[in-house]
């Protein structure tokens, strides 16, 4: 006898149909798993077979094929323990289940025939809608997650027992209900704020700056300064994500397994911290089976990289294509996958080893040849993707003082709002072709649409010109100074970009001559 489940399997930030073919024949009685599968997957046939003696089933007692199809794509972890059960049992009852041929079914079982939960949730709800299925059953610990997707039924099971009554229609499951815009709305509240950071009004303009046009932005200052108090600040003031950033970025983190029952969908931007001995593999992604990285993990949101100068060169240098084409794509043995990071890069550094080059209060202790390799661990190249570098000094006595509070979070991110809105609405026609992605904000202009938005008057090419060759700018760092002086002219609420506009984004420019 012959039974065919449908699963799906993840590869990249995507699901792919599987058909779990399981077949009786004459012969000893012996599970063979065929169809490219990994140990994982090699392994559940002892687990499966546990599992169902241990819910009270049957197993085929004879020579039994199971076939994972297409046998040309390898499958991977144990969440075909539950379709390779259910076929099992269909056939050892030689029983017909007819909501198996529109239905997904996915899930790890335990040896006791409980179903534990599984990474990718999301992505094969996606794929089981796309396919045009009807529902998908799965680990109830994950039915949250996936009922997020519109149109497709999704049905959270607890353990075999209960999967197999079900879909025998021995009994009946209520379909778990959801709506990712009504969790998207629903913020939650920040236990940060800017009005609890004393002085440095230069470093939080240019937080804003930076924010409002998606730029990346290169903190430079003494210990204590408070750069890292500022960056951690920073999601209190970026703008929310829309939907289909939120489903974007909630199936990174499904298939990274950072997602649980109560915290089933990504409604806030990510901010990630990594630390600065993170290896290349880490930030990026890799392994054997390639699995996406803190850059992809910061999809959409912010990602933050304090004491730039410690993490190794290496690692720093691959981040470079990243930044520019948004999307990182790793080849090894077992397959090349592509996955999405688009991010903003924060990050902080010390001006020297010690930290207090430059401070007119305290001597710094480091000679020339330190300071000069210190700074050389960040190349030129990296230097020009990072569009603001601004100076954070010591905040002086009479600032920390002060019982005055500083401006909130609430009111900056109202300014940035509305610089957003206005780049929306500039950039509303673009992406309409399959080849090019919509502009998002000005970070991310095309050069025809750079050509188009930041044109600038006599005075201002007179400038920018001066600039460009008084301090040896390169054409990087020239597309750059414009994209965030338009920034500041759409805070500033200005159609076109003045002389003020682009001297403000020049002097966040004056550190990268500095670090050479």
């Amino acid at each position: 006898m012959l039974t065919r489940v449908f699963s799906a399997a993840l590869q990249g930030v995507e699901a792919i149909q599987v058909e779990v073919e399981v077949n009786t024949g004459s012969g000893n009685p012996v599970v063979i798993v065929v169809g490219l599968p990994d140990a994982a997957v090699r392994e559940s046939k002892d687990r499966v077979t546990t599992a169902i003696s241990n819910s009270g089933f049957r197993w085929p007692r004879e020579r039994t094929t199971i076939n994972l199809a297409p046998a040309d794509m390898k499958k991977e972890g144990p969440s075909f323990d539950l379709p390779i059960a259910v076929g099992m049992i269909a056939v050892a009852e030689s029983a017909a289940l007819p909501r198996l041929e529109r239905c997904f079914v996915i899930g790890e079982l335990a040896l006791t025939g409980e179903i534990r939960p599984i990474k990718g949730a999301l992505p094969i709800a996606v794929a089981a809608r796309d396919q045009g299925m009807k529902a998908v059953i799965l680990p109830a610990a994950n039915a949250a997650e996936a009922a997020i997707v519109e149109g497709i039924e999704v049905y959270g099971v607890k353990n075999l027992r209960e999967a197999y009554e079900f879909l025998s229609r021995k009994k009946e499951l209520t379909p778990v209900c959801g709506s990712a815009a009504e969790r998207l709305t629903a913020g939650s509240i920040d236990d940060v704020d800017f009005s609890e950071v004393k002085g440095q009004h230069q470093v939080k303009r240019a937080i804003e700056v930076a924010m409002a046009g998606g730029h990346n932005l290169l903190l430079i200052g003494p210990p204590g300064s408070g750069k890292s108090m500022l960056a951690k600040r920073i999601p209190t003031i970026i703008p929310p994500m829309t939907l289909d950033e939120a489903i974007e970025t909630t199936k990174i983190h499904s298939i990274c397994g950072l997602l649980d029952e109560s915290n089933a969908f990504v409604s806030k931007r990510p901010f990630r911290s990594p630390h600065h001995t993170i290896s290349d593999i880490g930030l990026l992604g890799g392994s054997a089976n390639p699995t996406p990285g803190e850059v992809s993990i910061a999809h959409n949101g912010v990602l933050f990289l304090d004491e730039l100068p410690e993490f190794k060169r290496s690692t720093l240098e691959v981040m470079r294509q990243p930044i520019e084409d948004r999307k990182v794509t790793i080849s090894r043995a077992a397959g090349t996958m592509t996955f999405p990071c688009s991010f903003m890069l924060v990050a902080a550094m010390n001006p020297c080893p010690c930290g207090y080059y430059g401070d007119p209060k305290r001597e710094c202790r480091c000679s020339d040849i330190k300071v000069e390799r210190y700074r050389q661990r960040i190349s030129g190249p990296l230097l020009d993707r990072i569009d603001l570098h601004v100076e954070a000094p010591a905040v002086e006595y009479k600032e920390l003082s002060d019982t005055i509070p500083a401006e909130s979070s609430a009111a900056i991110r109202e300014r940035i709002l509305k610089a957003r809105s206005i780049q929306q609405n500039r950039f509303e026609g673009s992406g309409k072709s399959a080849k090019t992605k919509k502009t998002t904000c000005n970070a991310r202009m095309t050069h025809a649409q750079l050509k188009e938005h930041c044109k600038l008057d006599d005075k201002g090419n007179e400038l920018l010109k001066n600039a460009m060759t008084d301090l040896n700018f390169s054409a990087r760092a020239y597309d750059r100074i414009l994209k965030v002086a338009r920034t500041i002219a759409d805070l500033a609420g200005s159609d076109s970009i003045a002389p003020d506009h682009l001297l403000e984004a020049l002097s966040y420019r004056n550190l990268d001559r500095r670090l050479h």
